[in-house]
């Protein structure tokens, strides 16, 4: 007998990265792009809306990279033509979330990349943050290198796009960001080929999780060799740190960045549901896209 749970999502790909034509049956009702040319994005988007039950997953996007003059990922070979979006005073901040808006976007991104140049700084990203709160968009972030966690932390940034994995987080700067209602994208399969920093971050997520934080499932698509899919291996760090599997279909199963999910969708899995722990991350793997009657 199948097993129907909520639409299943990856909340941290990048479309104009990947084949995404390759995601339909992949087991994902929706994705989230984090990153890329906001009218390339938002074509993509109306072509998967017009497409029906034939354009599963449906896409929800952010637009363009808002940072510094120089900084990430500006000066990346993978970044798409016109992908990032440079704010260079407060002053500039509401120009560029409406901007990122008018196309369509749902959030909006931030990079605060210390390790690979300049980031917004304090006024400007308080200013963005505060733009995007009066247009009702939240905010999510990039956060690498020294104390750009405490950044976003500490500017009320909604979302970090990727679990912390270039330090390890004090206990107090964990609780700030669950009493502030702060989520944390995954991202943990990223660092498979850097034990250190994926301990890390599972450290931090960990942490995060035991304090009450919300964690959405997300892999960061376009980086690297992952799979088109529901990916097991996302699910199996989840799981070392402790998400057992209520938590991890939650994140799976979150509508962020909006409400609800478009009417209809729901997640099947005909597969017996798992007897241990260890057999979560390829029971969820085995999810499809379907419509209950």
């Amino acid at each position: 007998m199948a097993v129907w749970l909520p639409p299943f999502v990856d909340h941290h790909v990048h479309l104009q990265l990947i084949d995404s034509l390759r995601l339909r049956g992949g087991g994902l009702a929706g994705v989230v792009d984090l990153g890329g040319n906001a009218a390339v994005v938002a074509a993509m988007a109306r072509e998967a809306t017009g497409a029906g039950d034939q354009g599963a997953p449906y896409v929800r996007f952010v637009g363009a990279f808002l940072t510094a003059p120089g900084g990430y990922p500006s000066d990346r070979a993978w970044c798409p033509d016109g992908a990032v979006r440079e704010v260079r005073s407060p002053a500039e901040a509401a120009d560029a979330i409406d901007e990122q808006v008018s196309f369509g976007a749902s959030a909006i991104k931030v990079t605060l990349n210390r390790e690979a140049g300049p980031v917004p700084d304090g006024p400007t990203l308080g200013a963005l943050v505060h733009a995007a709160g009066e247009r009702g968009v939240p905010v999510v972030a990039h956060v690498e290198g020294s104390g750009t966690a405490e950044l976003a932390i500490g500017a009320g940034v909604d979302v970090l796009a990727h679990t912390p994995w270039s330090e390890r987080l004090d206990d107090t700067l964990v609780r700030e960001a669950v009493s502030r209602g702060q989520r944390w994208i995954t991202t943990l399969d990223i660092h498979r080929d850097d034990v250190e920093s994926q301990q890390v971050a599972i450290d931090n997520l960990a942490r995060f999780h035991a304090a009450g934080g919300r964690v959405l499932y997300g892999t960061d698509l376009g980086n690297g060799e992952l799979p088109l899919a529901i990916n097991a291996r996302e699910i199996a760090a989840m799981v070392r740190a402790g998400l057992d599997e209520d938590a991890v279909i939650a994140a799976l199963a979150d509508p962020w960045p909006a409400m609800l999910h478009p009417d209809g969708l729901a997640t099947r899995i005909t597969d017996p549901e798992p007897s241990a722990p260890e057999d979560l991350p390829a029971w969820l793997a085995g999810a499809e896209v379907g419509r209950r009657r």
